[in-house]
């Protein structure tokens, strides 16, 4: 096991993705409530933050430093330089700091820290918070690999983890950060069809969100292309094929490619900026 058993965790920020992620590591037992410490300017958000997960909470940043061995900046883009720039006289390199923010390099958070921070830079998805994340992550330079094993186990316990380069990251923001708000369109969309056919409204939900996760453990679980396996489906002459047809018309693979193609390039933006 990689995380040490005096491990403590520090957010700063506590959101829906630090929340997502806060308690997908509780729920699997991998850190206790009692070693989790979240920061937030906003009270909701740490009212919220502590209904989810148990853990305490405050308004002071340095506290969160002071507490966490493991740092995970959870802020939006904009509000990550003034934040390090708070935090830098607390933090030391004993520390280890996993950021989540979109975009933003390993080398502007090292810069505004210092050269020797250890740093790993992380695009999970809120799916964590129903253990089924998919994230990538990219160490920094300073990293070593015992904080790499840390990262993947924590993220591993939520879901899915892979290491890749850091040029990777803002592709990943756009296909998997980004991904579920397409599936939960596309869920929605399909439960409107099943309503428009006749559904309770409930019941196609249902229908639609299962049918998802279903052809979704089909592309895992078989290793088959998902080309392969919508072939399966479309018998000559059948059902299916018509509306396979209908969403061709509708262009929707290139939305989908479109969407993904738009966050990437969101997150390069956020990134220079």
């Amino acid at each position: 096991m990689a995380i040490p058993k005096d491990l403590t965790l520090g957010f700063l920020g506590s959101g829906k993705m630090a929340s997502a992620l806060a308690k997908g590591f509780i729920k699997t037992g991998l850190i206790g409530p009692e070693r989790i410490l979240a920061s937030d300017l906003q009270a909701g958000a740490r009212e919220q933050f502590q209904r989810e997960t148990g853990a305490k909470t405050t308004a002071s940043n340095p506290e969160v430093v002071r507490f966490g061995k493991v740092l995970v900046l959870a802020v939006k883009p904009a509000q990550i330089v003034s934040l390090l720039g708070e935090i830098r006289p607390y933090y030391t390199e004993n520390h280890l700091l996993v950021s989540i923010a979109a975009g933003i390099t390993l080398a502007t958070l090292a810069s505004e820290l210092f050269e020797t921070a250890r740093i790993i830079r992380v695009m999970p998805n809120t799916p964590a918070l129903v253990g089924a994340c998919a994230a990538g992550y990219a160490l920094g330079e300073m990293a070593t690999p015992e904080d790499g094993a840390v990262v993947q186990e924590l993220l591993s316990a939520t879901g899915y983890a892979c290491e890749l380069k850091e040029n990777l990251l803002d592709a990943v923001t756009g296909l998997s950060g980004s991904g579920p708000a397409y599936g939960f369109v596309i869920i929605e969309a399909l439960s409107d069809g099943g309503v428009a056919a006749g559904l309770p409204r409930e019941l196609a939900t249902r229908l639609a969100a299962q049918t998802l996760l279903g052809a979704a453990k089909m592309v895992l679980e078989t290793g088959l292309h998902p080309g392969a396996l919508k072939d399966m489906v479309t018998s000559p002459g059948g059902t299916t094929i018509d509306g396979v047809h209908e969403l061709e018309k509708g262009a929707v693979r290139a939305s989908l490619i479109n969407a993904v193609r738009a966050a990437t390039e969101k997150a390069r933006w956020l990134g220079r900026k």
